[in-house]
């Protein structure tokens, strides 16, 4: 058992020093990478770019997220972000949480953070604040309580592109759940595989770099989320990895990889769709989405529009900062078995969602 555990810290160790070393030393810039793991396919939504055009250049020049998860309705949030680097996405959220917000960046790695570091007062000019409200922290992402992160004391943590990087996804996963309030959201982009990946891949400091040997097989992912008590996870967003370099593609190319958004909240949600004859309306009060409110990949709700909606979604939008931006008519006092989603919602419905929204 003795030689088990050491051999566990080894590895774990090795693969620190490995993000460390690429993210620290080997990289420079965003051009340098190998593969489209960690660049951003989704698109931006206008206000944030408008945000993103006021960030320092070396910010923007240094990011390497895979995604934009940076979910609405956040002003006055306290907003952890895992794995921020030079603090690209730190730096859009301290202008959406605003003055009254607080915005915690988390790295391993001390280059990316020296930077981020460089830009606090700048940024804080540029968004109109008397002071800044954003603070980095170096250390362990699976280890919070040693960085001083105490229990359920964040409204939302995002992350983008990664917690692949981190060889211990279980405590991770507990930590941000222990963190998160009650009704908090984790709302992050990462890189997933359609296949367990072979260990001895993360040995290969380019591969772990470029996000894929740390890639977590996508039903594996969905069984963990299920052992720390959450029942349904919502993808928004997904798109696929182009393995471009010859030299990966010759490593690794015997698996497909994939981007994916996730939305997962702190709730007491079921495993099922289950229909309890509930309605929700948005009210169309989001300043940067009036017309419609987007969920997740197949639940989009237009303003001022009576939709029927399984139990779990009329929490999720009934019982998190969403409430005051929906009505939701109708309680659990009586129960109609499982909900059909794709007769309601109106759009293409993943299979399977007949019987769960994840």
């Amino acid at each position: 058992m003795m030689d088990e555990a050491n051999e566990s810290r080894e590895e774990t160790g090795g693969i620190a020093e490995a993000v460390r070393g690429y993210y620290g030393e080997t990289l420079r810039s965003s051009a340098d990478l190998k593969t489209s793991a960690c660049c951003t396919t989704e698109a931006m939504p206008a206000y944030l770019r408008e945000l993103l055009g006021k960030l320092h250049p070396e910010v923007k020049e240094r990011f390497y997220g895979c995604g934009s998860p940076i979910p609405p309705a956040l002003n006055g949030a306290t907003v952890l972000d895992l794995g921020c680097g030079c603090g690209r996405d730190v730096y859009l959220l301290s202008a959406l949480v605003g003055e009254r917000g607080r915005v915690t960046g988390v790295d391993m790695t001390p280059q990316q953070l020296a930077v981020a570091e460089d830009h606090r007062e700048f940024h804080a000019r540029a968004f109109g604040h008397a002071h800044s409200n954003v603070d980095f922290r170096c250390g362990d992402l699976s280890d919070l309580a040693a960085l001083g992160i105490a229990d359920a004391s964040i409204d939302v943590v995002v992350s983008n592109c990664v917690l692949n990087l981190v060889p211990d996804k279980q405590r991770a996963f507990a930590e941000i759940l222990r963190v998160l309030k009650p009704s908090g959201e984790l709302y992050f982009s990462d890189v997933f595989a359609d296949r367990r990946l072979p260990s001895e891949l993360l040995a290969d400091p380019v591969l772990v770099g470029e996000c894929l040997a740390g890639a977590m097989y996508i039903e594996d992912f969905r069984r963990l989320l299920a052992e720390l008590g959450v029942a349904d996870a919502r993808v928004c967003a997904r798109s696929t990895i182009a393995v471009n370099d010859p030299a990966i593609e010759q490593k690794i190319g015997f698996a497909q990889f994939t981007s994916i958004t996730w939305r997962v909240f702190k709730l007491p949600l079921e495993d099922r769709c289950e229909d309890y004859g509930q309605v929700v309306t948005y009210r169309g009060t989001l300043a940067k989405s009036p017309h419609r409110f987007v969920l997740d990949d197949h639940h989009v709700f237009e303003a001022g529009k009576p939709t029927r909606i399984c139990g779990s979604t009329a929490d999720m939008l009934g019982a998190t900062r969403f409430a005051p931006h929906f009505r939701v008519v109708g309680d659990k006092s009586r129960h109609f078995g499982l909900f059909d989603c794709g007769a309601e919602t109106g759009t293409t419905v993943p299979q399977g969602c007949a019987t769960r929204c994840c």
